[in-house]
């Protein structure tokens, strides 16, 4: 999947990166893989943090991806990678944080909602960020329980729980909880 996403990146990243002259050519290829990276380990953290909810309703496209805080946070994540790793001007790494991680977060919430495509899914992500946790799950009910909201009966038990310490643990342990598996599995997962 981070093969996918890479080129997702660099598609979006035409006018945000390369055609900017405030980011330096040979830094081009560089600021797209950081902006990949932000992508992942952001999602991935959301996930350890229990924001499971969250990052399905991303996924699953139940929100817009130009209001969604969880775009908003990841793309100051990329902002401050921005901003620290390349040293470049702090308006023009807004300008490129808040132009290209939505782009391409619209996108990939588009091709992982489109049924035609197999190149991305939402198992196949969650799986690679939570080292396979996921698998086994019904990912597509549970989305599809999302978007009718989850507390049907209005008793407030809606069973979410579990689901998210499934994806919370896998997350943690792709961090290098348990396992000392870092961001390197996550890219190796990705990879698939």
């Amino acid at each position: 999947m981070f093969e996918q996403l890479l080129q997702l990146v660099q598609e979006h990243a035409q006018t945000a990166v390369v055609n900017n002259p405030a980011v330096p050519n040979e830094q081009n290829q560089a600021v797209v893989q950081a902006a990949t990276e932000s992508i992942t380990s952001s999602l991935q953290q959301e996930l350890a943090n229990g924001n499971t909810a969250g990052v399905l309703s991303l996924l699953g496209g139940q929100s817009d991806t130009n209001a969604n805080p969880l775009v908003n946070n990841i793309s100051n994540n990329f902002l401050d990678t921005l901003l620290k790793k390349f040293n470049l001007d702090k308006g023009a790494a807004t300008q490129i944080a808040g132009s290209l991680i939505p782009a391409v977060l619209g996108s990939l919430v588009n091709k992982t909602n489109d049924p035609s495509n197999k190149g991305f899914s939402l198992d196949g992500i969650l799986g690679s960020l939570t080292g396979g946790a996921s698998s086994g799950l019904d990912l597509n009910g549970i989305l599809g329980k999302l978007k009718g909201g989850l507390d049907k009966d209005g008793d407030g038990d809606v069973d979410f729980n579990d689901l998210k310490n499934v994806l919370s643990n896998g997350a943690k342990q792709q961090q290098g909880g348990n396992s000392g598996a870092g961001f390197g599995d996550v890219l190796k997962n990705l990879f698939g």
